[in-house]
């Protein structure tokens, strides 16, 4: 039973982790513990005066054995390959920007000349239609913007209209007008 296992874990790891401290303690012993349950929770203890890190040297150097050379060679295989695959990308954009072609054959020259080609036809054809698509948003806000003039042009022209004048300081008296300066209501 699952749930039985469980438990079982829980106390037997309670334990251990217990005697792993004594024996730190009382025998002043470098110990280290990692253990993971089924469900995948992992737990480790640690003495106090060293770390895991040490503790795997020490067992590497006992056994006579690394741990880790595998996964360094591993590490060393694929920076290479990656060393290889930034070369490769900086010399073609080099290539791309017209530098570094002295080494190249006519089929490469080709070869460069038609992506070039071909990403210029890109570029043109992205910068068209963000040019299409602004074009297109400036007039649906002239539209927006006239529709919104009209509309007010409508309200206001239904409202009752006052008579609004400019005032003639040369003392003239008054002069009708079209724009508002003095609300004579």
């Amino acid at each position: 039973d699952a749930t039985n296992r469980q438990v079982t874990y829980s106390k037997r790891r309670t334990g251990i982790m217990k005697k792993a401290r004594e024996l730190t303690v009382l025998c002043d012993a470098q110990v280290a513990i990692i253990m993971f349950s089924s469900t995948g929770k992992y737990h480790e203890f640690c003495s106090p005066s060293t770390d895991i890190k040490g503790i795997f040297d020490r067992y590497q150097q006992a056994v006579g054995t690394s741990l880790w050379i595998e996964q360094y060679e591993n590490m060393q295989r694929t920076l290479s390959h990656l060393k290889d695959i930034n070369r490769n990308l900086r010399t073609e954009i080099r290539q791309r920007m017209g530098e570094d072609l002295d080494g190249l054959e006519f089929e490469e020259l080709r070869g460069l000349e038609q992506n070039v080609d071909a990403a210029l036809k890109e570029v043109r054809h992205r910068k068209y239609h963000v040019i299409t698509t602004q074009t297109e948003t400036y007039k649906k806000k002239v539209k927006h913007s006239e529709e919104a003039y009209r509309n007010l042009q409508q309200e206001l022209g239904m409202r009752e209209e006052p008579v609004f004048g400019f005032v003639d300081n040369t003392g003239g008296g008054w002069v009708d007008g079209g724009a508002a300066a003095v609300d004579m209501y």
